[in-house]
């Protein structure tokens, strides 16, 4: 019985937080105008979407930066002989 009584309880704070909302959001129109539950999904989502888009890209970013830094530490080869150099013939 306990457990019913819960789920009334949370179902009422339910109710009660829709009509407050709707109030603070329509004022005195609130009855014509209500907000449709899927509306937050909605901008969740979207809002979840851009930021799993900035942290790819970011992602990119940063590994093609420490890519051209690694690239530019690196020691460029210079030309050296491994032996005697022999004097070119002079006519």
């Amino acid at each position: 019985m306990s457990g019913n009584y819960g789920t009334q309880v949370i179902e009422s704070v339910a109710v009660r937080r829709r009509r407050l909302r709707e109030a603070w959001l329509f004022g005195a129109e609130r009855a014509k105008n209500t907000l449709n539950e899927q509306t937050g999904r909605v901008f969740a989502s979207m809002m979840i979407g851009a930021i799993a888009c900035a942290g790819c890209a970011g992602y990119s970013y940063f590994k093609t930066s420490m890519a051209k830094e690694k690239q530019n530490q690196q020691p460029t080869p210079t030309a050296t002989t491994s032996g005697p150099v022999s004097p070119s013939p002079s006519k």
